[in-house]
């Protein structure tokens, strides 16, 4: 099942400080994640000076429980980054999972 992960990120001053210090924890996660075909794509999210402010991600994982499971062991997560989170249940196209074989 696909999932679109929303994370917003605190908007207190050391929010980017807790970003960065967990920034490559996190990258080499989703490097594993898509090597496993969960993780199909992410960005970070900017404000308007282009400042990073939260994340969001497109997984598949077989069910919730799986993807709750990956969010315990989230860097931005465990790290205290992402402030709020929004799960939403979602169907990748298949003209972009081509992208995925």
């Amino acid at each position: 099942m696909q999932f679109l992960i929303t994370g917003y990120d605190g908007s207190d001053e050391k929010a980017l400080e807790r970003r960065m210090a967990v920034r490559e924890e996190h990258l080499a996660l989703v490097k594993n994640m898509a090597d496993e075909k969960k993780h199909l794509y992410g960005a970070a999210l900017l404000d308007e000076n282009e400042k990073m402010i939260g994340s969001f991600l497109v997984v598949d994982f077989p069910s919730r429980e799986e993807l709750d499971a990956y969010l315990k062991i989230e860097p931005y997560v465990v790290g205290n980054v992402w402030q709020k989170i929004e799960v939403t249940p979602c169907k990748v196209a298949p003209t972009f999972m081509e992208l995925y074989k």
